[in-house]
């Protein structure tokens, strides 16, 4: 056999060994998706979830399906959409419990963070903001802390119970600022706004969705918000960052991520994480989420993984103090 026809007879055994590959490829997604959320039909993360899907699934040329699975704070959604076992069809939003603190809370999860989820896109986050009486003495972040430091347990603060966001923030807070704060646990935020107003209780964190009408109202104050830079929902608000001897990195946020199972398609992975970042640089998207209390985000799966590995350690951090107080 000459060298021209063997090598055009391999380049025809290539051609045909691709093809199908590139078939593949070429038309995903050929049937309807599926995007697994931890929590139910209305709340927030569901709502978020649409917000984006519905440009996607325009973008994609296939109905993305969104299957509510709620339970364990998000874990439910996780598990659920591992197990559907239906490759590069089957994806989820979390929240970033599931993917930080569960791992450590829950033993028995049934997943490994890790080994068994793709990051794909962070899409938004939301910051929580600290709040007191309209007639507490400390105008900012740096008086509170220095009221909160006379001596242990001199200030007090509610959330809505153990292990809740705002216990962890306000942990967080006290670690970070070297302050002892006595915790109050409560079932609901409208039970930690009314015990603020009423003097049972000093301070809280919570969304600034919750806090602006009663600023408005007159009632309560804000004194700064846990994000590295001003919130939209929250103007005028400082960052705590930097204030009162924290460090300038303070930082905890809700965030909420797009994400996938081990053994999704890279090339699929990469166009997921491309068509949301262009979705949310839509003006009207940003607004949607806005009015919600997250602020859209974007960037590479990358920098979504990093985020992931730093926010596990600060919880971890901060589940350690909790339980050293326990």
């Amino acid at each position: 056999m000459n060298i021209t026809r063997r090598a055009a007879l391999l380049g025809a055994a290539a051609l045909i060994l691709a093809t199908p590959v590139l078939a593949q490829d070429a038309v995903w997604p050929s049937k309807p998706l599926h995007a697994f959320v931890g929590f139910p039909a209305g709340s927030s993360p569901d709502l978020l979830a649409r917000i984006v899907t519905e440009p996607l699934a325009t973008a994609l040329g296939q109905p993305i399906v969104i299957e509510n699975k709620p339970g364990a704070g998000g874990v439910i959604g996780i598990q659920q959409m591992l197990n559907a076992k239906d490759t590069d069809y089957a994806f989820g939003t979390t929240i970033n419990g599931p993917m930080t603190t569960a791992p450590r809370l829950m033993p028995d999860l049934g997943y490994d963070v890790a080994a068994d989820i793709i990051p794909v896109v962070l899409i938004a986050t939301s910051p929580l903001v600290l709040v007191v009486a309209a007639d507490f003495a400390s105008e900012d972040v740096a008086g509170f802390i220095a009221a909160a430091g006379v001596e242990a347990e001199a200030l007090t603060y509610g959330s809505v119970g153990q292990g809740s966001g705002a216990h962890l923030t306000a942990e967080l807070f006290s670690d970070r600022a070297n302050v002892d704060m006595l915790h109050i646990p409560y079932t609901s935020y409208a039970e930690v706004t009314t015990a603020i107003i009423g003097g049972e209780i000093d301070s809280g964190f919570m969304a600034p969705s919750a806090a602006m009408q009663h600023v408005e109202a007159g009632t309560l104050k804000i004194l700064g918000i846990t994000s590295l830079a001003p919130f939209d929902q929250a103007p005028g608000v400082p960052v705590m960052a930097g204030q009162g001897g924290l460090p300038d990195d303070f930082r905890a946020e809700l965030w909420n991520a797009f994400i996938a199972p081990a053994g999704t398609s890279a090339a699929i992975t990469q166009k997921l994480n491309t068509d949301i970042n262009a979705i949310l640089q839509d003006p009207a998207v940003q607004t949607r989420l806005l009015d919600m209390g997250w602020q859209a985000v974007g960037g590479t799966p990358e920098e979504l993984q990093q985020r992931i590995a730093e926010d596990t350690a600060i919880w971890g951090a901060v589940l350690d103090r909790i339980d050293a107080k326990s």
